[in-house]
């Protein structure tokens, strides 16, 4: 039951704690295109119904727009986990994060509560890639969002970090097999892929290179912990002018009457195929997807 939300610009997803009011209300005016609003890592455990009832309340009013809402709810094996559930079941949240999910059979559990609980077809499911054995477990995790509300994964590096006794370097060698199989997983099944948080938000030129690692993966969008960081992060994953340009040309060429039927064209001198087409075509789907969001 994955659906197709291909287009949907996911460049920026801020993270924003469930506990703190002004935060809530200041992403009012934040160009990210996600906002995940957590109830896990950002919350205390004295504070957790607090923030689960300012989290509600606040998705109720309906404050940020078109921009897609999800909420990172606490992990299962909490005590907090099924009034997360419940709550976000009959809220007006576009999707449910859920933390340290390993295999396909907790995606299968967790779809099969929320339809208990009454939630609609319209909340979406995603989860945190961050232990190892969701790793191992990818392409069954993937899989099951043939059958499931399954959107998406989320990178969790940091969680992801500690599990391996990893110690994490610039380049993020210790994760590139993990990147690239949460990447691979996503594509094989239709899924969207979120690359994981750059922890320095003072680092601007640190952040452009992971971010531009990340798009060169194939990742859809990146989440963050910092407003600062979403001007450069929405830069490098919004279509650049260039491959608009080509995009675009692509598209006029194969309209052209003398094109249609052929599965390969020249266009400005190179060997462009059907595959390059469907390319361009959601290049430019992104592009526009992009422009009327940010015009609400």
């Amino acid at each position: 039951m994955t659906e197709n939300t291909s287009f949907r610009p996911r460049r920026s997803c801020l993270y924003m704690p469930g506990a703190n009011p002004r935060a809530l209300d200041k992403a009012r005016d934040l160009p990210a295109d996600m906002l995940i609003l957590d109830l896990e890592d950002a919350v205390a455990p004295e504070s957790k119904a607090d923030a689960r009832q300012l989290v509600a309340d606040t998705i109720a009013g309906k404050p940020y727009g078109q921009r897609e809402i999800v909420v990172r709810i606490n992990d299962l094996s909490t005590d907090w986990a099924e009034a997360d559930l419940a709550m976000l079941a009959g809220s007006d949240a576009d999707g449910v994060l859920v933390p340290k999910v390993t295999s396909g059979a907790e995606i299968e559990a967790i779809d099969a509560r929320l339809d208990a609980l009454g939630a609609s077809q319209n909340l979406g499911l995603w989860v945190m890639i961050e232990m190892p054995l969701a790793i191992l477990n990818i392409q069954e995790v993937a899989a099951a969002g043939a059958s499931t509300r399954l959107r998406g994964f989320m990178f969790g590096p940091n969680d992801l970090a500690k599990e391996m006794d990893a110690l994490p370097t610039p380049g993020r060698t210790e994760f590139l097999t993990a990147l690239s199989m949460t990447v691979m997983a996503a594509r094989a099944y239709g899924l969207v892929a979120l690359d994981g948080v750059f922890n320095d938000f003072k680092d601007d030129s640190g952040l452009r290179a992971e971010c531009e690692q990340g798009r060169s993966m194939g990742f859809d969008g990146k989440t963050l912990i910092h407003p600062a960081q979403i001007e450069t992060t929405n830069q490098v994953f919004s279509p650049a002018p260039e491959a608009l340009s080509r995009a675009e040309a692509v598209i006029a060429a194969f309209a052209l009457p003398e094109n249609q039927g052929k599965g390969a064209i020249q266009v400005d001198g190179k060997l462009t195929e059907l595959l390059h087409l469907e390319q361009a075509k959601k290049l430019v789907a992104i592009d526009q997807a992009i422009k009327a969001l940010s015009q609400q």
